[in-house]
């Protein structure tokens, strides 16, 4: 210890943070020792290793400010040097910037690995997903763990999804549903968050093409080659995005050795209704209309809500839209005229009737699941990625005529290949059902209850917006 035969009469305090690295400043010890300094009871700091205090250049700067507006010496015992003089204030300053590289570098290591090992489909630890337990493995030569299915679990796994995707199911019915079956969690309770997560976890699908498409149409990095988007095994989402559900270009998928749970139709129709309640949020829960939420103002976009005025003599009421940029944000001056639910309600009444006659009798093609359509179709991903290929590599000026002959050549024989898929796809797809469920409600549409009327208009209808002179424009969603 650096303590001078003067002052080994004076009192001396250590200040210890077991388990604690030196790139952390927010350790107890450490925030005692600060606080003492600022109080001036504190003239020397002694510690063993330069990085013992911090491994951060800039914090450790920082820190030796504070010491030296504070007039408080620093010692490192096994540096050999103290900051009393010039050339030891330097010396701790190189020291510093070696200290700071080390850390970098062992960050950057430590990163370096955590990619590659995910890539090569390893569970990367943390709290197990929910429905899985973890047993020992080896990937790769890698002793490592990967996700078991746990049957009562997997269970409440099914049934989450199965109930989510029905219609007028949100995740707070799905909860109390789940807690009147008495399907509880092992630890903690259901919420809505909780179950949002499950909902939302690609873990737990059968990933085939049609998830292959699903993350590549968002930009999401694919790791596994396409041929791995079997129909069979999971996958694992990385990374952490602030972007929206569109763009995952910061993100990266990996298929997982597990096998999945949930089929990829059912997986991402529970993705678009969780998508699209999330974008409604809560101004569109409202109940005083059957078109609530769907109703827009066109000059600024934001939802109109349907507000009610005084009471008439007969116990009614009149409903009025109003402009939430106007009244919340203060941003529009609204619709120059009074627009009234009762009669939008019915305008649009009238139009949906109109639309379900031209439905009625129309039908789409449902695809075959099967395993040889899923291989179809990852041969059609294989020839779109190969041509965008072929064209960017065509662009380039150093390309020569020969060779571009070439690359014609090869361009061609995949259009040609491309198109006997498609038709191979249109043989496959020869089972046809409903366009819509709710064409059933054609022949009772003048009786429909309030909950088939939002039903169905949130089927067919994407948005209402209405003008600033009050005319209205629909937009369908077919």
């Amino acid at each position: 210890m650096m303590i001078r035969p003067e002052e080994r009469a004076e009192e001396v305090a250590v200040f210890v943070d077991n388990g604690f690295s030196g790139g952390n400043t927010d350790r107890d010890g450490f925030q005692k020792m600060m606080r003492q300094i600022g109080q001036g009871s504190i003239r020397k700091i002694i510690v063993y290793r330069l990085d013992r205090i911090s491994r951060s250049l800039s914090d450790f700067v920082s820190i030796l400010d504070i010491l030296k507006s504070h007039g408080v010496q620093f010692v490192s015992s096994q540096e050999s040097f103290d900051t009393s003089t010039p050339y030891g204030e330097m010396i701790v300053k190189i020291l510093m910037v070696f200290a700071e590289f080390e850390r970098r570098s062992i960050i950057e290591r430590i990163t370096q690995a955590y990619a590659h090992r995910s890539e090569l489909g390893i569970y990367m630890g943390g709290r197990r997903p929910y429905g899985f337990s973890l047993i020992c493995t080896e990937i790769h030569g890698i002793k490592t763990k990967m996700l078991d299915p746990l049957d009562t679990e997997i269970g409440h796994i099914r049934y989450i999804f199965e109930m989510y995707a029905r219609e007028g199911v949100t995740l707070r019915r799905l909860m109390d549903s789940l807690i009147k079956r008495g399907m509880l969690p092992q630890e903690g309770s259901w919420s809505s968050a909780k179950l949002s997560a499950i909902i939302q976890n690609p873990i737990y699908v059968m990933a085939d093409n049609s998830i292959y498409e699903y993350y590549t149409n968002r930009s999401c990095r694919i790791v596994s080659d396409i041929s791995a988007f079997d129909g069979i095994h999971g996958v694992q989402l990385y990374g952490k995005t602030k972007h929206k559900t569109e763009d995952m270009s910061d993100m990266k998928i990996v298929v997982m050795p597990h096998a999945g749970i949930i089929p990829a139709a059912l997986w991402l129709a529970c993705q678009k209704k969780i998508v699209k309640n999330k974008q409604i949020g809560n101004a569109v829960s409202n109940t005083t209309s059957w078109l609530g939420g769907r109703i827009r103002c066109k000059k600024c976009g934001r939802v109109m809500r349907v507000a009610k005025g005084s009471m008439h003599t007969d116990g009614s009421y009149t409903r009025y839209l109003g402009c939430t940029g106007k009244s919340h944000n203060r941003i529009c001056d609204g619709v120059k005229v009074p627009v009234y639910a009762e009669s939008l309600e019915n305008m649009v009444y009238g139009l949906i009737a109109q639309k379900l006659t031209t439905l009625k009798d129309v039908r789409r093609n449902i695809p075959n699941t099967g395993n040889a359509l899923n291989q179809v179709k990852n041969r059609i991903s294989e020839i779109r990625a190969a041509k965008e290929k072929l064209v960017d590599f065509m662009l380039q000026d150093s390309v020569e005529p020969d060779m571009l002959q070439l690359l014609n050549g090869r361009a061609e024989k995949l259009s040609a290949e491309q198109q006997a898929l498609y038709e191979k796809m249109e043989e496959l797809e020869n089972h046809e059902t409903e366009l819509m469920r709710v064409t059933g409600l054609y022949g009772k549409w003048k009786n429909a209850s309030y909950e088939e009327k939002k039903a169905v208009a949130a089927l067919l209808i994407d948005r209402i917006y209405i003008q600033e002179d009050g005319t209205t424009e629909v937009v369908w969603n077919i």
